[in-house]
Formats: structure tokens, sequence, C-alpha cells
């Protein structure tokens, strides 16, 4: 198995190299024979990148399931794929908690065998995109990150000395998103009738929930593997590419963008620039189908205090952090980054939630697993400038996880010179910086 999987990944990567040479080579072209690079050797590697720990679809099946027969479920895949008899399943509808923990968010849960045939789909489309998709979007691509993005703002915003910044957000981008614009902007680059039939029938399969079926003419489902590089590619067509050959230009002062999939901010140098970005936003999304919120997009006078001002004007978060100015160790005004408030509260209530539902777990276990939480938050939140949040965090934990083991029995009480006993014999992760800058020391 160990010698078919490297074997299948050096054959992938060597046939994606070719169609990113050739995509670069004819950057006007539109491919129409990339379905035969899926083969036997390239869909199961695609079956090696897919998560095997996701929750099932509509057929209930498993990737340990679906691995019990595999090679004859592939070369079944396969062919069904080849020939075009392969019909995608509706997704199965589920629910996760937004930012703010009150609303949730709609994802959609594509069958183990759906995943598979969108991660090979993904395979070949990548290669052709990645040399057309701009620098400063960040988001699902390979040797990105979420990390990159925030370094990347905090450079942009410190080499402008703060300006303005439009804080955009996108109004059920994954549910609005034009099917018909879509096909026609993937056919700039991508007419490859294997391939554009098989998008149709994923962005046409519909949605499962409460054992009824419902279709609609726009939005692709957030879960499915496919959807982060459409909506990369419809957004590169709608946001970036505009902002880099029709913004920028027509502006007075400096300019920037980031963006994390659906996730985008705008800097500028002067706010006229900024008002009139702002104004105009609105009606470039919705020659796309798009809409801007109109409560959570705004303008902020991000410039850095000046005379007897002891804080920033404005503030506002981005990828799970808020951005402000602070001061230095030398004195100088510096963009600082903390864990966005209402990432910090849900954070504290789920582990809490946990707590409560594990109280009667032995100790050891429960240690055990709230050493990978915390470490799990280092490893996201751990970030230059937030250290004061992560030792909250710590201490939060620490006093929510005593207070539920004292629950744990009404006649007897654990003293809380016991449990700090406890854990400087067994602690837990102290708080530490994953991610520093070595520019964020001015």
């Amino acid at each position: 198995m160990g010698t078919l999987e490297s074997k299948s990944e050096e054959m992938v990567s060597t046939k994606q190299q070719r169609i990113a040479e050739n995509a670069r080579n004819l950057p006007d072209v539109s491919f129409c024979a990339l379905a035969h690079h899926v083969d036997a050797y390239w869909l199961y590697h695609a079956y090696v990148r897919t998560r095997k720990d996701g929750a099932p679809g509509i057929d209930n099946r498993s990737a340990a399931d679906f691995e019990r027969s595999l090679g004859e479920n592939l070369g079944k895949l396969l062919e069904m794929f080849k020939s075009g008899r392969y019909r995608a399943p509706a997704v199965k509808r589920a629910y996760i908690p937004k930012a703010g923990g009150k609303e949730k968010r709609p994802i959609g849960i594509p069958t183990f065998e759906d995943k598979v045939l969108q991660r090979a789909v993904q395979m070949v489309l990548e290669p052709v995109y990645e040399n057309e998709f701009y620098n400063f979007s960040y988001g699902f691509r390979p040797g990105k990150s979420a990390h990159d993005a925030i370094e990347s703002l905090w450079k942009n915003l410190m080499n402008l000395r703060g300006g303005w910044v439009i804080d955009l957000d996108i109004s059920k981008f994954f549910d609005t998103l034009e099917h018909g614009k879509l096909r026609e902007i993937l056919k700039r680059r991508v007419c490859d009738g294997v391939i554009t039939r098989t998008i149709d029938k994923w962005l046409n399969a519909g949605v499962m929930e409460a054992g009824c079926v419902s279709y609609s003419e726009t939005g692709t489902p957030q879960g499915g593997v496919i959807s982060p590089v459409l909506s990369n590619i419809y957004l590169h067509e709608v946001l970036d590419r505009w902002f880099v050959e029709m913004v920028k230009p027509r502006l007075k002062g400096s300019a920037f963008l980031i963006r994390y999939a659906d996730d985008a901010v705008i800097g500028c140098e002067f706010e006229e620039d900024a008002r009139r970005i702002l104004d105009v936003l609105p009606r470039r999304f919705e020659r796309y189908g798009l809409k801007v919120h109109p409560e959570k997009t705004r303008l902020v006078d991000f410039r850095p205090p000046t005379g007897e001002e002891h804080k920033g004007k404005d503030s506002f978060s981005f990828l799970g952090f808020e951005h402000f100015w602070m001061k230095s160790r030398k004195k100088k005004w510096v963009v600082g980054r903390k864990t966005d408030g209402k990432r910090f509260a849900r954070a504290i209530k789920a582990t809490a939630k946990w707590c409560r539902a594990h109280m009667h777990k032995p100790v050891e276990e429960q240690h055990e697993m709230l050493s990978r939480k915390l470490a799990g938050h280092y490893g996201y939140y751990g970030i230059t400038f937030n250290f004061r949040n992560l030792l909250r965090f710590y201490k939060r934990i620490r006093n929510v996880w005593y207070c539920w083991l004292c629950r744990r029995s009404s006649k007897i009480t654990l003293k809380w010179k016991h449990f700090r006993e406890y854990l400087r014999r067994v602690p837990l992760p102290f708080p530490r910086v994953v991610h520093s800058s070595c520019m964020a020391n001015p």
C-alpha cells in the first residue's frame, strides 16, 4: 500500500506540473482535454488525500465501508466519471455554530464517494488556476494558510502606517453564488465536457434535510471538497481581478487587498479612495448575484494615534483576530492582534460544556483532552502580541475545569490547594506563541 501511495503521488505530481506549465504558457486558452489525467493512480491519490474521519453523507457509508472494497469502488467510480454515468447524490444538511454562537451556519455533507471524486476534480483545477490567482488570496490554497493572511495584513498595515480599512462581509456567499455566472467564468479556462458536466451535477445535486430534497439555482454547499476552489475561482473574477485591474489604477494613494475565501479586507491610504471603493462594491457584486452585507461591511478609521491619544480610533476583526493600535516595547505605535472577543467567549463556553458532559470521567482522561484543546487553541491563536489573551484563556479553562471537578461529589469537596498541587505534578500546557513575526518588534 505504501509503494502504491508513493507511486500515485509521484505520477499525480508530474501530471500537475505539466498542467501548470501549459496553463502558464497558454494564459488565454481554455483547456478541453483535462479529464484524461484522472486515471486509477490519480483517483487513488485523491482517496488518500480525502479525510477519513468526516461524517457520512445520505448513504451513511463511512470511509471504512468504502475501503473494504477499495479497488472495486475506485474502479467503478472512475468508469462512471469517464462515461458520464456518474450521478451526484444530494448532500446532507447539517448546522454548525457561527462566530457569535447564537446563529448557525448550514453546511452540506457529501457522501464519501462524492468527496473522493470532488478531490480528484479539485486536483485537476488547482494547477490551472494557481497560475492566475493573486498572492493576496490565501483561502484553501496549497502552501498558504490563515496565518499567512494575518501576517500579510499586518505587514501591509504597518507599511501603509494605518489608513482606512474596508471590513468586507459578503452576505451568504456560498448560498447565493450564481451557477450560470460560475459556468461562464469556468469556460474561459476549462471547457472539458467531462469536468464541466460533473461540476454541474454537484451544483444541481440538491440538499437533503429532514428526509426532503430541495434544489436551488444558486449556491454551492459549504462542506463540499470542490466548494473552496470554485469559490476562489468565482471571487478571483468578482473581486481580485477587478481590484487589481480596475480599482487600483484609479486610486490616488496606495491600497491593498487581503482575501481568505469569502473574508476580505481592503486597506487604503486615503479616506476618499476607501469611500469610492465602498460605494461601488455593491454594484460590482450585484452583477454576479452577490450582496455586500449592509451592517457587517463597514469603513474603519484605522489611522495610528497622534498627539495625546492613548489608543486608535477603531479596530476590526479578521480571521478570528481583532486588529488594533498598541504601543510596542520601544514605545512606538504598532498594529496589535488579539483573540476576537466572540471567538474567545465561544471557546470558553464550548470547553465548559465539554467539562460538564465529562465531569465523571477519570481525571487523567479529562486532563489529556483539555491539554489537546489548549494546544489546539495555542496552535491557532498563538501569534505575536496575543500572549496575554492566551494566558487569560489558560486561566479560564483551568478555573472552569476546577469548578466542574468540584461538582463530582456532594460529600467530598476538592480544595483549590489540592487542585493546584495536582497541576504542579501534571501541568496543563502553558501558553506559548507558536507563530512569531520577526518584523513585529519595532
